[in-house]
């Protein structure tokens, strides 16, 4: 349903609040969210945290009666999130979110001292205790499940991956001679090594193949683009229709890329995979909320090992957490994956074989 007029046009006042500064102020003209929005860019902040910054600052701007923040302080900034909390009844990290929002409105957009920010008092996050799943449970779930959401899904509970880290898989990302997925810029914008689980070693390649056909296809339509990290398009122009470059879930559709006409095709949207799994939990009659994430969580109970260290101690050898790592926890110490393997190589009686591409 589209807003409505009043609505959109305070938003529009909102947004040229600042398309000049306040009276009396040496700095040229320039519009608030922009300088907000670039400054999140130039810290290369991810396009969702753009998001929820200008979204909270322009609901500042509108709840102070569309005033320039410059001319606001601590006061203002109290009684905003007062009112989040007792009218709109958010939760403590909601609030906390627009206070980050805030602060990074006065600290790095407007350069201002902050001496008052000693008194903020940020919302008190409550403990919860995640939703998992048995094993039994998941292959409900995945049985019901068909197709690229059915390899997604089991890529999330046998990987640990999350659901944005599964949807922009590029095919060199793939390694199944090592048995393992190299994920890029994940959480925190790090890289991160997760095991390929063995029993989708056999379809994920069936779909490749699938997918190296459509690409070649697209390639003679003119077509076969693909987005590509940061600058890397001027770099090397034309990786984006290499097939290491190529998305492992691609979307069905192409679309024309405005500023360089070029056709492309987007990775499989994640609502896509989301829909999916709440659809099979509900057709498993499961009395549980399922989302990608309960699948992710699911991982931790089951990738946990057992096995008997040169020191004939027993150690609980993590799995899908840690092995991200690269390390596991042995007889107090920690060594890595490649030690731990011949660790377990040499020593015969071992409790429980640990294995890292053990799947569903």
């Amino acid at each position: 349903m589209a807003p409505s007029r009043d609505v959109a046009s305070s938003r529009i006042i909102a947004d040229r609040v600042c398309e000049g500064s306040p009276p009396g102020a040496d700095r040229p003209p320039s519009r608030l969210l922009d300088r907000v929005r670039a400054a999140v860019r130039t810290r290369h902040c991810s396009v969702w945290t753009e998001k929820a910054y200008v979204h909270w600052i322009r609901r500042y701007v509108l709840f102070d009666g569309k005033r320039h923040p410059e001319t606001l302080g601590a006061e203002e900034i109290g009684r905003f999130l007062s009112a989040l909390a007792a009218d709109g009844k958010v939760a403590a990290s909601t609030q906390n979110q627009a206070l980050s929002a805030l602060l990074f409105l006065y600290r790095d957009v407007l350069k201002q001292e902050l001496p008052w920010i000693d008194g903020i008092v940020r919302a008190k996050r409550p403990a919860r205790l995640p939703v998992v799943l048995s094993h039994d449970e998941v292959a409900a779930v995945l049985a019901y499940m068909r197709g690229e959401t059915l390899l997604m899904a089991t890529l999330l509970y046998g990987a640990g991956l999350r659901l944005l880290e599964c949807a922009r898989l590029r095919v060199k990302d793939v390694d199944f001679d090592r048995r393992q997925v190299v994920v890029r810029s994940g959480k925190g914008a790090r890289d991160r090594v997760a095991p390929l689980p063995l029993t989708i070693v056999a379809p994920l390649r069936e779909h490749l193949r699938g997918m190296w056909r459509q690409h070649r296809k697209d390639l003679a339509s003119v077509a076969g683009w693909v987005e590509l990290p940061f600058a890397l398009a001027r770099k090397l122009p034309n990786a984006g229709r290499e097939w290491p470059w190529q998305w492992v879930f691609p979307a069905s559709r192409t679309y024309v890329e405005r500023e360089s006409r070029q056709r492309r095709r987007h990775h499989l949207h994640e609502t896509v995979l989301q829909r999916a799994v709440r659809q099979a939990s509900i057709e498993a009659g499961l009395a549980k909320r399922v989302t990608c994430h309960t699948v992710r969580h699911s991982v931790r109970g089951r990738r946990r090992r057992r096995c008997r260290g040169r020191s004939g101690q027993l150690v609980a050898a993590r799995g899908i957490r840690n092995a991200g790592r690269n390390w596991i926890g042995c007889a107090g110490h920690r060594i890595s994956l490649v030690a731990a393997s011949l660790i377990l190589a040499q020593n015969a009686e071992t409790t429980d074989t640990f294995r890292c591409d053990e799947g569903v």
